[in-house]
């Protein structure tokens, strides 16, 4: 009854039917693999909320390099961790990264260097301010950074890729995205490849929420591939049992109605043919 199938087009068909739907299934393993990947980002930072603060150098290890470098990018499990870090703030090198939305306004991220003792820095995110006025090219009023040696607490953000090096606007320095390996090279000490988001900004700054990542469009994503895989093979199934079981009934009892109708139609077209030529 399937003895069809192994003809070479059906086999054709079935090569292209599992082929197709191979392809579907790694491409819902995956989006599967970064649902995870985002589920468990989500849950660092649900569970640095409550987290005590630990040191930095704890987490991340302390740049070792010259002046301008970085160093070692924290791990994966370490990313957005509360940390905690002393030292003295550099507000000669501070510099505003653009474009940034908060409260669903888009204002400026004040990014401060933290020298600490041993002379090695990291940037901290020491919180998000408004544009001024008078337009996103004029310098924004941005709360000065204290004075000697304080404790800052937050969490452990990891680098921002596709940045670019810092660039002069209006007498001050601004980025789009934070990538410490493109900001080190205009500062004159080590820098960590991460930096710190603090949790208590001073007034006039406003905290820089973590943002979680959409975990669930991933999930949406690893079903869409599995139901196209499974209506792929469902539908080479439906074909072949089509295949197999021949015309349906009702087409061959239309077939037979329209062999009578034509039938008929050559018995009267005989009958015509035969009255026209009998004599008159």
């Amino acid at each position: 009854m399937y003895r069809f199938l192994a003809t070479p087009r059906w086999l054709g068909y079935a090569a292209l039917t599992l082929a197709a739907a191979t392809v579907m299934v790694l491409l819902g393993l995956w989006q599967l693999d970064r649902y995870h990947q985002r589920a468990e980002i989500n849950a660092r930072i649900s569970a640095g909320t409550a987290a005590t603060p630990v040191p930095l150098t704890s987490v991340v290890g302390a740049p070792s390099g010259a002046a301008g470098t970085v160093g070692p990018a924290p791990a994966e499990h370490s990313e957005w961790t509360r940390v905690t870090v002393t030292g003295r703030f550099d507000p000669a090198h501070e510099i505003l990264v653009r474009g940034r939305t908060v409260e669903g306004a888009v204002g400026f991220e004040v990014l401060t260097p933290l020298v600490l003792p041993d002379g090695t820095a990291v940037l901290v995110d020491r919180g998000w301010v408004r544009p001024a006025a008078a337009g996103a090219l004029t310098t924004p009023d941005v709360p000065a950074a204290p004075d000697g040696s304080v404790t800052v607490s937050g969490r452990l953000v990891p680098a921002e890729s596709r940045g670019g090096r810092p660039q002069q606007v209006a007498g001050h320095a601004e980025i789009r995205r934070i990538t410490p390996t493109e900001i080190a090279p205009g500062l004159p000490y080590a820098i960590f490849d991460a930096y710190v988001s603090a949790d208590q900004p001073a007034p006039g700054l406003v905290a820089v929420p973590a943002e979680k990542q959409n975990a669930l469009q991933n999930a949406g994503y690893v079903l869409q591939w599995w139901l196209f895989a499974a209506m792929t093979i469902y539908g080479f199934g439906y074909l072949a049992r089509r295949e197999a079981r021949g015309p349906r009934p009702d087409n061959l009892l239309d077939d037979e109605d329209d062999d009578a109708h034509a039938e008929d139609d050559d018995t009267r077209a005989e009958a015509a043919e035969q009255l026209h030529d009998t004599p008159r």
